[in-house]
């Protein structure tokens, strides 16, 4: 069939209806990539300020001075046990939440589903006070054990509404010849479903350790020594006294603390394939 080819009125017309639409765009994409620029160019910059500029001499001294054991390797240290820890005890615990909530259908499902939802809504602060006093009673402040389970408990809502939704893809005929052949539900699901949602524990690794790698709040108040802090909290140290700011040192740092959560999301994407599938699993 012969399509007939667009009038020049009727072409200027739809130019001129989304001339706005990409301007809108192309503002919202400056706004996100103007302190992309400032952070690469003040890392550069042994005199960086706030404003954009280029640098007079460009130079690596910013990250060679934040590149020592007390600026930068043991906040980073701190900040992997911490967020690791953290998405390690909350997939664990939420898969063994989500699998009865996927497998078995009762009345008490959605009830307890929206329960865990509410749980999403609490904000941290709400909480802190009382938190800060059990730990105080229970002599658990400066701990980074007793800090990474309060900071799971934290994600652990969100983590079990996404396992849940990723382990419902997988058939449970697939459980049931493993039962038939006398595994355990335990092993069934070691065997068989972990391994084909592992794309979807990726998924909620990564949220969980995103959420965690960024919390200031938490390990500010839970974690005393400067030892144990994170670099979330330790990047204060660039921020002096009367206003006095080391911009170039803190973009350096900056840059650097993004790496590890860069690095895990490009290991995670390649190591999981493509899309969340069970490839293999059923034959037709």
């Amino acid at each position: 069939m012969r399509t007939l080819p667009v009038r020049p009125a009727a072409a200027r017309r739809r130019l001129a209806r989304s001339t706005p639409a990409d301007l809108v765009l192309l503002l919202i994409g400056g706004c996100f990539l103007l302190p992309l620029l400032w952070l690469i160019l003040a890392s550069l910059d042994a005199e960086a300020g706030h404003e954009l500029k280029l640098p007079d001499r460009a130079g690596l001294d910013n990250f060679a001075t934040v590149l020592t054991p007390e600026l930068l390797l043991r906040p980073l240290w701190n900040s992997v046990l911490l967020s690791g820890g953290t998405a390690t005890v909350t997939v664990v615990a939420a898969v063994l939440a989500a699998y009865p909530l996927s497998r078995y259908r009762s009345r008490f499902n959605r009830p307890f589903m929206y329960a865990v939802l509410f749980g999403t809504c609490l904000p941290i602060t709400a909480i802190m006070v009382p938190v800060y006093g059990l730990f105080v009673q229970l002599e658990l402040l400066d701990s980074m054990a007793a800090t990474i389970f309060f900071m799971a408990t934290t994600t652990l809502p969100m983590a079990i509404w996404m396992t849940r939704n990723f382990m419902e893809g997988v058939p449970v005929s697939l459980e049931e010849a493993a039962w038939v052949d006398g595994a355990s539900r335990m092993t069934a699901l070691r065997t068989i479903v972990l391994p084909l949602m592992k794309q979807g524990l990726g998924v909620v690794f990564i949220f969980v350790f995103i959420q965690a790698w960024g919390n200031f709040f938490v390990p500010f108040v839970l974690l005393l020594s400067e030892a144990r802090q994170p670099a979330a909290v330790s990047i204060f140290s660039f921020f002096g006294q009367h206003g006095a700011v080391a911009y170039g040192q803190l973009a350096a740092f900056s840059i650097l603390y993004s790496l590890p959560v860069l690095v895990l999301y490009v290991i995670v994407a390649r190591g999981g394939g493509g899309s969340f599938a069970l490839s293999g699993a059923v034959r037709g």
